[in-house]
């Protein structure tokens, strides 16, 4: 039986990639296994990997939950198995991206929007169909989707269960970004190569800092961020150095 995650890694950049195309990456207990794993070895080894890219097999990022694991009884490790692996995401100190073609519906958007950026193919659909089949989302879209791009417009996609192309979301705050769908990897691996280029010192702790932030008021936030902060990296000197000769 294939992998139902494969990684590939390359400086500094891990990606990985959803790899049910068959069923358009839908998300089964399994896949959140495999997933996790890989999460976490990635997560106990930040000097190894500085960006992580999530991406989907052929032609969509993922469908969404798979409704025909949860018709056949397939289970997930423990009840909250999903969600957990999500705050993984939020909490590990890699930057991830997503970088999303085709679809990417329900828990394929709680998945996405859990990523700390997201490059969308021009072909892109986001959509969240809870309403449709008379669930209520768990894994954190309740929260998530209003911080990314506002309660009214969050309301709209929840409530509606419409779908929203690429450029929409490009305008509404979903997407950092939009790229022809043919260059969606290539594209993901130029702007990790960016990031990852960077102090991996400075990437995780602005992350976890303003992860952490979100949950102070604005002048603790600020008093925090000035008083009780990280400091330099043990590259700084020599980055600095680096600089002035380019």
């Amino acid at each position: 039986m294939p992998d139902l995650v494969l990684r590939s890694d390359s400086e500094g950049v891990a990606t990985l990639t959803l790899n049910r195309p068959d069923a358009l990456n839908a998300l089964s207990p399994g896949l959140f296994v495999e997933l996790r794993h890989h999460l976490e070895k990635l997560a106990a080894h930040p000097d190894e990997v500085g960006v992580v890219v999530l991406i989907g097999a052929g032609q969509s990022f993922s469908a969404g939950n798979d409704l025909k694991a949860i018709q056949s009884g397939e289970r997930a490790p423990s009840r909250h198995y999903q969600a957990e692996t999500l705050d993984l995401i939020e909490a590990m100190p890699q930057v991830v991206m997503a970088a999303v073609r085709g679809h990417c519906y329900t828990g394929a958007l709680e998945l996405a929007i859990a990523c700390d950026l997201l490059l969308a193919g021009d072909d892109a659909r986001f959509c969240d169909t809870h309403g449709r089949y008379a669930m209520v989302p768990t894994w954190g879209m309740i929260t998530r989707l209003p911080e990314r791009i506002g309660p009214l417009a969050a309301r709209d996609m929840m409530y509606s269960g419409r779908a929203v192309d690429a450029e929409e979301a490009l305008r509404i705050g979903l997407a950092n970004a939009v790229v022809p769908s043919d260059s969606l990897e290539a594209e993901a691996a130029t702007r990790a190569a960016v990031i990852a280029a960077n102090s991996w010192h400075t990437l995780a702790h602005e992350k976890r800092m303003m992860r952490e932030l979100g949950e102070r008021t604005r002048a603790d936030g600020l008093r925090w961020g000035r008083e009780d902060g990280p400091g330099p990296g043990p590259d700084m000197t020599a980055r600095i150095v680096a600089g002035f000769g380019r």
